[in-house]
C-alpha cells in the first residue's frame, strides 16, 4: 500500500476550479489514452509491415528507432485544448527521448524479435513517470524494420498536503516530490509525515540508471520523533528475462519506537535498534523454452536490540536481542507468460499479468563461528501462479513462507497464502473474491499478527484483532464507469463485503474477539494523469460486529496500488 494516502495537489485543484468552464467532463472509450503524437493505447500494426512472426522468420533486423514522447494533456483533441491544459503542459519537462532508449532491450543492426519489444513495453510502464508505453513495427523495406516507441508522461512533480485516514486514524503530511527531475527519470523528495507511529521529515532520492543502464539507486533518511531510518540500496537486478548476471548490496538502519496494539489501542511500546546489512549476486543462463532459472548468494548482516522506555508499559516480554550473521544461497524460476490487460486491479490502465509461475528460495546458514549468536537455518520463499480458467474468469494464488530452525525448533516461522478471483460480470463490471490466511510459529516476541481497518477488515479500527494466525474474505463488486472528470480520473465504484479473525493468544495476552464482518460501498479514482498512487479509495464501511466503542461507520480515504 501506498504510504501516501490522499492528496490535494494544487494543480489539482486549479483544473478542478477553472476546468468545468471549459471543458467537457467525460469522453468517449476511444479518446482516453491518447498522447500529444497521436498516442491510441492501442498497438495497430501498420498495414505495409508484415506480422511479427513473418519478420522474424523472414531475418528482419531492426532499423531505426524512433522515440516518441507524449505529454501529460493531448492538446491536439477536444477537451484537452485549454488554456490550463497547455499551461499544464509548457509547466511540465517531458521525459526526455534518451531515457526511453536506455531502458530498450533492442538497438539498431540486432535481429528483430517480438518478444524484446513486448518486454522493453513492460519496463518502461513499470516507471511512475509513464501512464502507458506501447513500441510497433512502422515500416520495413524487405532487410531492416523501423520501430516506433511511443510514451504518455504524467504529472510528477508534487508540492502539496497529504491526508489519509483508515481504521478511525488519520495521516497527514506535507511534501515536494518529484518523480522525473528534469525529464531524467530521477527521483528526488522532501516529506513531513505524522500519523499513528511517529511524525517524520523525509528525504529521498532514487535513480534506475545510477551512471549506467539499470544500476539502481535508492537512499532514504528519515528523522523521525522517536529515531532515525538510514537506507540505501545499490544494484544492478536480473532486470530482464534474459539479464544472465546481477549484483547489489543493501545498508538498513533504525532507530525507532515499536508499538504493541490491542482492539486498536497502543498498549506498550519499546526501543527497538534494527541493523541489515548485505552484499548478493547472482548468475542466469538467460531465457530458456519460455523459463528463467536464476541462481543468487549473498552473505547477510541481522542485529536486533531492544530498550525498555521509561515511563512506558511493555505489554509483553521485552524481545531478546538477535545477531545473525549468515550466507546464503538461493534459487528462482520464471515462466514468460505475460499478458495484458485492463481493469483487472487499475483502472483503464495496460496492466502486466503473469500467467503462470513464478517462485523463489533462499536457504541461510547462520553459525556462532562467524559471529552469530546462535547457530540456525534461515528459510525464505514464496511461490505465485496465474491462470485464465474460462473466458471472463481469472484465478491468481501465492504463497510465502520464512522463519529460522533453531536447536529448539522452528522460530519465527510464518506462512501466508491467498487466492484471487476475477470474474468479468459485463463490460463495464467485474466481481472479485479474495481470500488470505497467516499462520505462524513461536512468533519473535516484537511481531504481532494483526487484522484491522488498515489491512482489509475496512470496518474496524486499524490494528484491531492480534493473534497467532488469522484469516480473511474480502467479495467486491467493481463497476466501470465511462466518466472522466477534468480529464484527471477514470471513475469506478465498488459494494464490498468483509469477513475475518484471528486465533490464539497475542504476546499481549489479548484473544480473539472472534468473527468479524462488515460491509460497505465506495468510490475509486483511477489517475490518468500523476505519478502519485494508482488508485484514490473513498470509503464507508458499517461494522455488522464488535461492541459500542466501535464507530458505526467507518470512513476510509487512502491511495492504493490497485482497485
Amino acid at each position: 500500500m501506498n504510504e501516501i494516502e490522499l492528496s490535494a495537489r494544487p494543480a489539482a485543484r486549479l483544473v478542478a476550479l477553472l476546468g468545468s468552464a471549459f471543458f467537457a467532463v467525460s469522453t468517449t472509450a476511444q479518446d482516453i489514452g491518447r498522447s500529444e503524437h497521436g498516442y491510441s493505447g492501442e498497438s495497430p500494426q501498420h498495414e505495409a509491415v508484415p506480422s511479427p512472426a513473418e519478420l522474424e522468420s523472414s531475418g528482419a533486423v531492426v532499423g531505426r528507432v524512433q522515440v516518441r514522447t507524449g505529454n501529460v494533456f493531448d492538446t491536439s483533441i477536444d477537451g484537452e485544448d485549454g488554456w490550463v491544459y497547455r499551461t499544464a503542459n509548457r509547466l511540465h519537462i517531458r521525459t526526455r527521448p534518451s531515457v526511453i532508449r536506455q531502458q530498450l532491450l533492442f538497438k539498431p543492426g540486432d535481429s528483430y524479435d517480438h518478444r524484446l519489444l513486448a518486454e522493453s513495453e513492460r519496463i518502461l510502464r513499470s516507471n511512475p513517470y509513464l501512464y502507458d508505453a506501447r513500441i510497433v513495427p512502422v515500416a520495413f523495406d524487405g532487410k531492416s524494420v523501423d520501430i516506433e516507441v511511443r510514451t504518455q508522461d504524467v504529472w510528477t512533480l508534487s508540492p502539496g498536503f497529504n491526508f489519509g485516514r483508515k481504521g478511525g486514524a488519520n495521516k497527514f503530511g506535507l511534501q515536494i516530490e518529484e518523480k522525473n527531475l528534469l525529464g531524467f527519470g530521477k527521483e528526488v523528495r522532501v516529506e513531513w509525515r505524522d500519523n499513528v507511529d511517529r511524525s517524520s521529515l523525509i528525504f529521498g532520492y532514487k535513480d534506475a540508471h545510477f551512471f549506467r543502464r539499470f544500476l539502481r539507486l535508492n537512499a532514504t533518511y528519515a528523522d523521525s520523533s522517536d529515531g532515525q531510518t538510514k537506507a540505501l540500496r545499490l544494484e544492478r537486478p536480473f532486470y530482464a528475462l534474459d539479464t544472465r548476471r546481477s549484483a547489489g548490496m543493501e545498508l538498513f538502519d533504525s532507530l525507532r519506537n515499536d508499538a504493541r496494539y490491542a482492539l486498536g489501542n497502543n498498549v506498550g511500546e519499546f526501543e527497538h535498534r534494527d541493523e541489515y546489512y548485505e552484499l548478493r549476486g547472482g548468475l542466469s543462463r538467460g531465457l530458456k523454452d519460455l523459463r528463467v532459472n536464476r541462481w543468487t548468494a549473498g552473505f547477510t548482516y541481522e542485529r536486533d536490540r531492544f530498550e525498555e522506555l521509561p515511563d512506558m508499559p511493555l505489554a509483553g516480554p521485552l524481545p531478546e536481542d538477535r545477531l545473525l550473521i549468515y550466507p546464503w544461497i538461493g534459487f528462482e524460476t520464471i515462466e514468460d507468460r505475460f499478458e495484458e490487460r485492463r481493469n483487472q486491479d487499475q483502472i483503464r490502465r495496460t496492466e502486466d499479468l503473469l500467467l503462470g509461475l513464478r517462485a523463489a528460495g533462499r536457504v541461510g546458514l547462520a553459525l556462532e563461528s562467524l559471529g552469530s549468536d546462535r547457530d540456525a537455518v534461515i528459510l525464505r520463499g514464496y511461490l505465485q501462479h496465474g491462470a485464465d480458467v474460462s473466458p471472463g474468469h481469472s484465478v491468481f494464488a501465492d504463497v510465502a513462507a520464512s522463519g529460522r530452525l533453531e536447536d529448539d525448533g522452528l522460530r519465527n516461522g510464518i506462512l501466508s497464502a491467498g487466492g484471487r478471483y476475477y470474474w468479468q460480470t459485463s463490460g463495464r463490471s467485474k466481481f472479485y473474491l479474495s481470500l488470505r490466511g497467516t499462520i505462524t510459529e513461536e512468533l519473535d516476541e516484537e511481531v504481532q499478527l494483526l487484522l484491522g481497518g488498515d489491512n482489509g477488515l475496512r470496518g474496524y479500527p486499524l490494528r484491531y484483532q492480534a493473534g497467532t494466525s488469522r484469516a480473511l474474505l474480502t467479495l467486491e463488486q467493481r463497476y466501470y464507469t465511462r466518466w472522466y472528470p477534468f480529464r484527471l480520473f477514470h471513475v469506478g465504484a465498488a459494494a464490498f463485503f468483509d469477513v475475518g479473525r484471528t486465533w490464539g493468544r497475542d504476546v499481549t495476552g489479548l484473544e480473539s474477539a472472534g468473527l468479524l464482518k462488515d460491509v460497505g460501498v465506495g468510490l475509486r479514482l483511477g489517475s490518468s494523469r500523476s505519478s502519485f498512487g494508482n488508485v484514490i479509495h473513498i470509503d464507508l464501511a458499517f461494522p455488522l460486529d464488535g461492541d459500542d466503542s466501535i464507530d458505526a461507520v467507518q470512513i476510509l480515504v487512502e491511495t492504493k496500488g490497485s482497485f
